[in-house]
C-alpha cells in the first residue's frame, strides 16, 4: 500500500459508489485522506440521484455544506424515523375523539413562520424502475406560494410535480412511460391481469422514488420519501390506473395538537397501450401524476403555514439506515389512525343514540300531555 501513489488510489475510490466510498475511508488513513475529496462525493452524489446534475443543483449542495454532508443527509436508505405516535385513548377526555380546529395548531410565533418561506426550499425528485433512472426533476421554491399573507399559507398544501414545465428535465421532456421493453410483464387482458396481477407487483416491487427537500437557509437536506411503496392500489379509480404510495411520518409536537403528521406523495401510471405478442407492440404505462401533501392523523390536509414549519421540524429529525424500522413506524402512525377514525364512528353513534333517545323522550312526553289535555276536556 505504501508504494502506491495517491493519484492512483484515487483513481481506485472514484470507481466505487457512495457507500462503498464511506466504507473505504475507514480502511486506513490513505484512503480516509483521499475519500475526503469534494469530487469523488460529487460523483459518487451524480451517480445515486441524477436531479444533481441539472440546472444549479451545484452551486445549492456546494452552499449547503457539499456533497459528502448531502449525502450524509440524503442517503437512499438514510430515512425518515418517528416513533412517537401518541396512543389513541377511548375515553370521554380523549382529544382525539374531537376534531381540530385550525384554532388548535401551533404555528403562532411569527418569528418560526418567517424563518420558513416558500423560497428557501428546494426539491430534487428521482424516480428509478429496477436501477434505471427514469425521470429527474428540481423544484426552485414552494410553486404558486407568491404572497406570503394570501392563499397559500391558508389553503391546503399540495406540489404537483407533471404541472411544471419540463425544462429542467434533460432526460425525457417531462413524459415517463414504462413498456415491456423495458422489462414490464405483458398484459394480454385486464382481466387476466386482475387475476395473477403479474403488471402490479413488477410495478410495486420495481419503482423507487426520491423526493429530497433542501432549505437553503437552514443548509440542511432530508429524503421524504419511503424509497420503496408504502401500498397501492391497482385499477383504481379505472381498470387502466395503478396508483403508489409513498411517504413518511413527520414529528409535529411544536405544530399539531396530533404531535405527529404523514407526508403522503401518491404515484398514479395509467395504461396507454394493451399491446399484442403477436403483433409485436409493446404493453405501455404512463406515468400521469406525481404529489406531494401533508395530512394530520384526523386525514385533512394542511395548509401551507403548517406544511412549512413541518418541513422545516423534517429537516433535522431522526432518521434510520433500517427500512424494516421506518416501515413499522409507519404502520404504527396507521394503526394509531385507524383507531382514531373508529373512535370518531363511536362518538357519533353515542351522539346519534343520544339523540334519537331525546327525540322519542320529547316525543312521548308531548303525546302525554296532549292525551291529558283531550282527556280533561
Amino acid at each position: 500500500m505504501a508504494s502506491l501513489s495517491a493519484d492512483l488510489f484515487y483513481d481506485i475510490l472514484k470507481r466505487l459508489d457512495a457507500a462503498a466510498l464511506a466504507r473505504a475511508g475507514c480502511a486506513c488513513a490513505d484512503f480516509r485522506a483521499i475519500s475526503n475529496e469534494e469530487d469523488l462525493w460529487e460523483n459518487a452524489c451524480n451517480s445515486l440521484w441524477p436531479s444533481t446534475r441539472l440546472g444549479d443543483v451545484r452551486s445549492l449542495i456546494v452552499s449547503v455544506g457539499g456533497f459528502r454532508k448531502f449525502y450524509a443527509d440524503c442517503f437512499t436508505f438514510t430515512l425518515i424515523l418517528n416513533k412517537d405516535v401518541p396512543v389513541v385513548q377511548t375515553n370521554e377526555t380523549n382529544p382525539f375523539a374531537e376534531e381540530w380546529a385550525e384554532s388548535d395548531y401551533y404555528y403562532d410565533d411569527m418569528d418560526e413562520l418567517e424563518n420558513s418561506q416558500p423560497s428557501d426550499f428546494v426539491s430534487l425528485i428521482d424516480i428509478w424502475y429496477k436501477d434505471r433512472a427514469l425521470y429527474s426533476k428540481v423544484i426552485w421554491g414552494i410553486p404558486n406560494s407568491d404572497g406570503a399573507n394570501g392563499w397559500f399559507y391558508n389553503c391546503p398544501f399540495r406540489i404537483d410535480l407533471f404541472h411544471h414545465s419540463s425544462e429542467n428535465n434533460e432526460n425525457n421532456n417531462g413524459e415517463v412511460f414504462l413498456s415491456t421493453i423495458s422489462d414490464l410483464p405483458s398484459v394480454p387482458s385486464i382481466e387476466q391481469e386482475r387475476k395473477d396481477g403479474k403488471l402490479w407487483r413488477e410495478l410495486n416491487d420495481g419503482i423507487k422514488l426520491s423526493w429530497i427537500i433542501v432549505n437553503r437557509k437552514m443548509k440542511r437536506a432530508v429524503n421524504l420519501t419511503s424509497w420503496h411503496p408504502l401500498g397501492g392500489q391497482r385499477h383504481w379509480p379505472t381498470d387502466t390506473d395503478f396508483v403508489l404510495r409513498f411517504g413518511s411520518v413527520l414529528p409535529a409536537k411544536e405544530v399539531l395538537p396530533c404531535q405527529v403528521a404523514e407526508c403522503i406523495l401518491l404515484m398514479k401510471f395509467r395504461m396507454t397501450s394493451m399491446g399484442s405478442e403477436e403483433a409485436g407492440e409493446p404493453s405501455t404505462l404512463a406515468l400521469t401524476e406525481l404529489s406531494l401533501q401533508i395530512e394530520d392523523m384526523g386525514g385533512v390536509h394542511l395548509n401551507g403555514r403548517c406544511s412549512l414549519l413541518l418541513l422545516k421540524e423534517a429537516l433535522s429529525c431522526h432518521r434510520s439506515r433500517n427500512y424494516d424500522e421506518v416501515l413499522e413506524s409507519c404502520n404504527l402512525y396507521l394503526k394509531a389512525q385507524s383507531e382514531l377514525k373508529e373512535e370518531k364512528i363511536r362518538s357519533e353513534c353515542r351522539f346519534d343514540t343520544l339523540c334519537i333517545v331525546s327525540g322519542i323522550t320529547i316525543f312521548a312526553a308531548i303525546s302525554t300531555m296532549c292525551y291529558r289535555k283531550f282527556e280533561n276536556v
